[in-house]
This record gives C-alpha cells, sequence and structure tokens, in this order.
C-alpha cells in the first residue's frame, strides 16, 4: 500500500490534498504556513486535517519500517518467500504483523524449545493429530536423556503443542475479539497498602467492561497500578474461552484430545492470556492517552490565546504571608522598574504600611492595572488593595500563578533577570501574563501551566509533540511583533527556532528596529526558506510598508497593489475598507487562487485584527474566606481554572476550587465538558455538595 493509499483510508480526504501536503512538508513547509498560505494547494485543508496527515505520514513510516526489520530478519533465518513477503508488505497493522511475525522471533530458551532439544516434537505431533488412543504408551518410546519418565515425555509434547497453539493467528484473532467485546477490567487494593492508596478508594474493587471505561477512570486506576496501591486484570469469561480452545483444537474424545485441551488451556493462560491482555491494555492506555491529550491541548489553546490586558503599566503582586508579598512594577513593555517586599498579613499583618506603599507605587509609576497571583495568601492580598484610595482608576486582577514559579527558577528567567532572586522573577511573569498572557505562557513547561489531566501518565513525547503544536498555532494565529517579542516567542514563529530568534533579537540591539519585513533577510543565517515560512507571522508597526502589519505574506501584496491601483487608491487606504472590499469580485483577479482571494479581502477588512478577547475583571464573592463559610445551596460567581473529560474545576475566590461534574453542567447529555465549557470563562454557579474534611466542592453551572 502506497503511503497516499494508507492516509487517504485512514483520514477520507483525497488523493490529490494530501500529495500536495505531503510534498509541501518535504520541502520544509509548516502546518500554519501550509494551512495559512497554501491553501490553493491544499484545497483549503485545516491545521487539523493537516497535522493529521502529518502524524498517519509517520505511523506509516513506522510500519514499514518495521516490515523492512521482520523481512530482513525472516530472510536471514532462511525462511522468506514470496507468500510470506507479501503477507508482511500487504499488513499495515502493527498487531497483526507482529503475529506473523511470532513464529519467527528469536526466542529465550523457552519451555517448548527445551521440549524440542530433548526430541520431543514427533511426540507432539502425534499428539497433536489425536489419533493415538494410547499416548502413554507411545511416550514411553521417548523416555531417555533427561526425560526420566512417561510424564516428562508428554509435559514436554504438551510444552510444543502449547506454543504451537499460542502461535496460531486465527485463535488469536478471534480471542481479540472477546476481549474487545468482553473484555472486563478489574482492579482490587493491594489489601497492605490500604491506608496509603485512600485516594484510590473508588477502585479497591471495581469491576467494567474495559470498552465502557471512561479514559479518565483508567486513567486513574492505571496511576494507582503504577504507585503500588492496585492490581489490576483484565479478564473474559474461562467458560467462552474453553469452549473456543475446544473449537480449535479438540477434534475428537480420546486420550490425545484431553492432553491437547490440557495444553491448549496452558497456552491461553501462560502465553496467549498475558499477551493478549497486555495488548489491550496497551491499546486502552494508547486511547486513554489521546483522550487525555486532547483535553490539556483544548485548554492549552484557550489558556494561551487568553485575553490580553495589552500595553499597560503594571503593579504585579506575588502574595505570601510569612516571607511577605513580593511586588514589582513594570513598563508598558514589560521592563522591570523597581521591585520592594509588603507584609500586610499575619505574622507581621503590617497592613497600613503595605496600603502605603502600594499607593505610592501606584502614583509614582503612574500604575494602570494591579496584578495579583491566585496562589497562597491571594484573596486576603486582593481584599486588601481593593480598601485602598487611589490617585486614579486602577483596575485589579487575579491572576493564575500556576508555572511562575517554574518559571522563576528557569534559564531563561535568570537569563532574564540575572541580578534578582526568583521571587522577583515570579511576581514580574505575573504582571506580564496579565499583560499579554501568550508571550509570558511560552517561557513555561506548558505541563506546569495547570490544566491538564494525567499529563504526567500519558506518552510524553506524543504530549510533547501536540503542545508543541499548540503553542506554534497560537502563535501563529495571533502574529507577533518582531520588534518587540522576546526570542522565546519568536522560536516558535513559523520557519524559526531558537538560534533564528536570537539572531533576530541580535540584529534588532544592533541595527535598530525592523522597519520593513525585507530586513529579514539581513540577519544572520536567515534565508530565503525561513523568511517564506515565517514573514505573514511577523507584524510591523508603523513600518514603511503598512501590509507588514497584517497577517498578508509579502507574496500577496502584488494583488493588494493592482486592488488599489485599480480603485485609484493608495494601498494604505484599502486596509479597513470594508464597503470597497466587498464589492470585489474574484473573477477581475483570476490570476489568484479563490482562496488567496478570499482570504485577502477578509484580512484587508480587518487587518492586523487580534483572534483574542477582551479582558474582564471578576468579582468574586467577598463574604466567602474558606471552604467552612459555603453551605449547599449557595450561588456563586466563579472562573474556569481546568476542563477535564468528566467536567470543569471552577475558582470561586478561595483556596480549593470546586468541580462541576459534566452531569451539572447543562439540562442535557454532556459527553464532552469541553464543548459547554471553556477555560477561563467567567461562570454562575451553585453549591450542590460539600466536603469539608476532603475538601471537595460540588457545583452546578446556572
Amino acid at each position: 500500500m502506497l503511503k497516499v493509499d494508507f492516509i487517504v483510508e485512514k483520514l477520507g480526504l483525497n488523493n490529490k490534498q494530501i500529495e500536495q501536503t505531503l510534498q509541501l512538508f518535504e520541502e520544509g513547509a509548516t502546518v500554519p504556513f501550509i494551512a495559512r498560505y497554501r491553501k490553493e494547494m491544499t484545497q483549503g485543508l485545516d491545521e487539523v486535517q493537516i497535522t493529521g496527515i502529518r502524524d498517519e505520514s509517520t505511523k506509516y513510516d513506522e510500519i514499514t519500517a518495521r516490515q523492512s526489520t521482520i523481512l530482513k530478519r525472516i530472510k536471514e533465518l532462511g525462511k522468506l518467500n514470496e507468500e510470506l513477503k507479501l503477507k508482511v508488505e500487504s499488513t499495515f497493522d502493527l498487531g497483526s504483523l507482529e503475529d506473523i511475525y511470532l513464529p519467527f522471533k528469536q526466542k529465550r530458551v523457552t519451555l517448548a524449545e527445551k521440549a524440542r532439544k530433548n526430541g520431543l516434537e514427533p511426540l507432539a505431533k502425534i499428539i497433536m493429530s489425536q489419533n493415538a488412543n494410547n499416548p502413554e504408551g507411545i511416550a514411553q518410546k521417548y523416555v531417555k536423556g533427561e526425560i526420566d519418565s512417561i510424564d516428562a515425555a508428554l509435559t514436554g509434547a504438551k510444552q510444543i503443542i502449547a506454543e504451537w497453539i499460542n502461535e496460531n493467528i486465527g485463535l488469536r484473532n478471534t480471542l481479540r475479539k472477546m476481549y474487545a467485546s468482553k473484555g472486563v477490567l478489574v482492579s482490587k487494593v493491594v489489601k497492605t497498602k490500604m491506608e496509603e492508596a485512600a485516594k484510590y478508594k473508588d477502585y479497591f474493587t471495581f469491576e467494567e467492561s474495559l470498552k465502557r471505561c471512561a479514559s479518565h477512570r483508567f486513567m486513574a486506576i492505571t496511576r494507582g497500578q503504577n504507585e503500588g496501591f492496585l492490581r489490576v486484570k483484565l479478564q473474559i469469561d474461562k467458560e467462552d474461552v474453553q469452549h473456543l480452545l475446544r473449537r480449535f483444537f479438540v477434534k475428537g474424545n480420546n486420550a490425545s484430545s484431553d492432553l491437547v485441551l490440557e495444553a491448549a488451556e496452558d497456552a491461553y493462560s501462560r502465553l496467549l492470556a498475558p499477551s493478549i491482555e497486555n495488548e489491550f491494555l496497551a491499546r486502552k492506555k494508547e486511547e486513554a492517552d489521546e483522550g487525555a491529550i486532547k483535553v490539556f491541548t483544548k485548554n492549552l489553546r484557550q489558556l494561551l490565546l487568553a485575553p490580553p490586558l495589552g500595553e499597560k503599566r503594571i503593579l504585579a503582586i506575588d502574595p505570601g504571608f510569612r516571607t511577605g508579598c513580593k511586588v514589582v512594577c513594570l513598563d508598558e513593555n514589560g521592563k522591570l522598574l523597581t521591585n520592594t517586599t509588603i507584609y500586610p498579613h499575619p505574622p507581621q499583618k503590617d497592613q497600613a504600611k503595605a496600603k502605603s506603599k502600594i499607593a505610592q507605587l501606584v502614583q509614582a509609576y503612574k500604575i494602570e492595572a494591579i496584578a495579583i497571583g491566585d496562589g497562597t495568601a491571594g484573596r486576603e492580598t486582593e481584599h486588601l488593595v481593593k480598601r485602598i484610595h487611589f490617585d486614579r482608576d486602577v483596575q485589579v486582577f487575579s491572576v493564575n500563578e500556576d508555572g511562575a514559579s517554574i518559571y522563576s527558577a528557569s534559564p531563561i528567567a535568570r537569563k532574564e533577570f540575572p541580578e534578582y532572586d526568583v521571587t522577583v522573577r515570579g511576581a514580574v511573569s505575573i504582571g506580564r501574563r496579565l499583560m499579554d498572557p501568550l508571550s509570558e505562557l511560552v517561557k513555561i513547561d506548558p505541563k506546569s501551566l495547570g490544566v491538564g489531566q494525567y499529563q504526567h501518565d500519558v506518552n510524553q513525547n506524543k504530549l510533547k509533540l501536540a503542545l508543541d503544536d499548540v503553542v506554534v498555532s497560537c502563535v501563529n494565529s495571533v502574529g507577533i511583533d518582531l520588534n518587540t517579542a522576546s526570542p522565546y516567542l519568536l522560536q516558535h514563529v513559523s520557519g524559526l527556532g531558537l538560534g533564528l530568534a536570537e539572531n533576530i533579537v541580535a540584529y534588532r540591539n544592533q541595527e535598530g528596529r525592523f522597519e520593513n519585513r525585507k530586513d529579514l533577510l539581513k540577519v544572520k543565517r536567515l534565508g530565503a526558506k525561513a523568511y517564506e515560512q515565517a514573514a505573514g507571522f511577523l507584524r510591523i508597526r508603523e513600518g514603511e510598508n503598512p501590509l507588514d502589519n497584517t497577517a498578508l505574506h509579502p507574496e500577496q501584496y502584488a494583488l493588494v497593489e493592482e486592488i488599489a491601483k485599480r480603485k485609484k487608491m493608495k494601498v494604505a487606504d484599502v486596509l479597513g475598507d470594508k464597503e470597497m472590499l466587498s464589492k470585489l469580485n474574484h473573477e477581475d483577479f483570476n490570476y489568484v487562487g479563490a482562496y488567496t482571494f478570499n482570504d485577502v479581502i477578509q484580512e484587508l477588512q480587518k487587518p492586523g485584527r487580534d483572534p483574542r478577547n477582551k479582558v474582564k475583571v471578576l468579582e468574586f464573592d467577598q463574604s466567602i474566606n474558606s471552604i467552612a463559610d459555603l453551605s449547599v445551596g449557595r450561588k456563586l460567581r466563579g472562573i474556569v481554572t481546568n476542563v477535564t473529560n468528566f467536567g470543569a474545576f471552577v475558582n470561586i475566590g478561595i483556596k480549593e476550587n470546586g468541580l462541576i461534574h459534566k452531569s451539572q453542567l447543562a439540562d442535557t447529555f454532556v459527553e464532552d465538558p469541553s464543548d459547554y465549557i471553556r477555560l477561563n470563562e467567567h461562570v454562575n454557579v451553585e453549591v450542590v455538595s460539600l466536603d469539608v474534611e476532603r475538601k471537595r466542592i460540588g457545583l452546578k453551572r446556572l
């Protein structure tokens, strides 16, 4: 099967779309570039479809590489024929490939192999034929050397038969169907660890059909098993298995048939069941991983595309009790102006001095907004700040500080602020993520941002690839200011990487601001290919060419210039002239494709539009300070902090987040909570359950 046919079968796209996309990948194009600027070639495929082609192409390469390895090893054994070669080359399921290869695998010294070396294979064949009514009498002839009894001879023969049965592809495929339809996942607590395993109490004696087991439950069970608290098995009905073994291998009703059945049961319990059980658990784990990664990527996209406050002068506070609250002031570009520490909370409780200091800083540095981390002492600090009378209107925001401590101790933070300690860096991160979440959060490992579900348990390579895709997609969908962006943001732009990003910043520092996208070609080691990939995603405000501050690619400028020429307008006047642009017809500019024409007109109507929303302030209920202040039926305002497969976690202004289970999200059945609720969404909720001891708060969306 050719790669294109393989991908067509998996994704249902047409051959031309796949061929052209694969060609673009071979030429070094990135997913965002293909999706935005090569729609004519792909017939309008979006990022998800293009990423699917890339991933299925990788799977195809992995399968064909395994086929090659298997063929090479069978050939080395001198057992490769045309029929077997064709069978391997036409199999594109990795499990089935391994079944074909199983009889040829180099085995460790198995019980069957020992029996063969002792000359028992002829006896095994006689028993397997089931024509012998007296296998004990025949076995007598094989009692010699290491085989010191009839029982030993028969045992060895059964071990050889068990291996044959284990390698029977038909049986394996039938068992797979049984496991797929009737497999039951069973977990039991390790009795000596019951107290330590308390958080897995729901799974101490648990049974559920594997195919119906939700991915988050499976991940919880798997984590409990990996931590040594649970024992997990996948089981099917024993009577069904015995009936199947009889149907496949028992041909008669004599002593040999009984031995074959014994061998088959041994093969199942010792070889087949562990193998297929592991295969299905691994497959379920892969499925659960995909579900968890999907949840994580959706949340990460929403987090990265959270509304930015914009270029404002910010006072940011990283709250704390005993160690005080670290305060920093930032200018419009996020540059650190000053820092200090205040001690308004116990044990010092110096509130008057703290309020006075904050008021002075707001006045001295013309502060426009205050960002307060939502961690320890966050609520208390917010309450304090809102009681200060400032000399101007100042908005106060509670900012999710997940990952700020990770950033503050990172090499990036040390490089940015070598003369400051981690507390100052953490406060700067809180302030900057209010200003522009995307620019700041790309500096932090996404797994540290608090929006995942079992992110440390899933396949880390797949998770990294998926998260990298999201970061790149978000960065390129927003567009990056070429003259202000950090190298950590620039590195995610299509066609760049950290090396070129650092070269861009070095050029900017040495030569001054970029006035034209073409100036990128003067950057060290940034060639024509990187320019082609990156240019459309980089913005130049107030540069020489107004089109450089749009999502238009330089290769599309000629079309805009032609529009301006025909309408006797300046290019700058074309931007935003919705009435004129809406009257243009593609037929009059048919030297460009329809996709390109429509995209250009859409961008010209809203040039340089930021896809992110405007930031909002959320006011928590000031009378709620801890879980003890809650009661069932209490109605509150909150902000969504994480969305999972089973519901959404909501910050209601106290240390513990509440959970809106998906059954409480809507008046209809909810399969995927992310279809009903988004990260950072402001919601009205009602408390429906409280478990103060376990610090669990159940919420219902109103």
